[in-house]
């Protein structure tokens, strides 16, 4: 018998939500990758929009995104490392694009490890790799017209 879980994912309006994204991103980030908070915790915070992912009702996953001159950029996209590879990230991308009035002009930047995952979700990665808080990434871009 198989169990089949459960991912919601949805817009961060309370305080909560808020508080739950933050421990997320600090597991992932700040801890297992060694992120410095002062550059984990950036002067984007206010001007984003954030969401967040449950599995079974349980905050598993979050990111953010904001609207810059060469178009919408999704950043900050972190799952546990417990609830990874069941598709709550994908699930976190679609939902974001499903939000975005132009989805065709979202980019991000990847961790050079999470490229493959971006890819297949309709991305293509772009320009010469660069680091941010010392590990390499490459920007992507959305294919136009890519399905999810």
């Amino acid at each position: 018998m198989s169990s089949h879980k459960q991912i919601e994912v949805s817009l961060i309006l309370s305080e909560g939500e808020s508080r739950a994204s933050r421990q997320i991103r600090e597991a992932v980030f700040v801890e297992e990758q060694k992120v410095p908070s002062d550059i984990e915790y950036d002067e984007y915070e206010e001007i984003s929009t954030h969401v967040l992912a449950c599995l079974d009702g349980v905050p598993v996953g979050t990111a953010r995104w904001r609207q810059t001159e060469r178009g919408q950029k999704l950043e900050r996209f972190a799952v546990l490392k417990s609830s990874r590879g069941r598709g709550v990230g994908e699930a976190l991308v679609n939902f974001v694009l499903d939000q975005l009035d132009k989805p065709d002009s979202a980019y991000l930047n990847s961790q050079m490890s999470a490229i493959p995952f971006y890819t297949n979700l309709g991305f293509v990665a772009t320009g010469p790799i660069f680091y941010e808080a010392d590990i390499p990434h490459r920007k992507m871009i959305r294919k136009s017209g890519q399905k999810k």
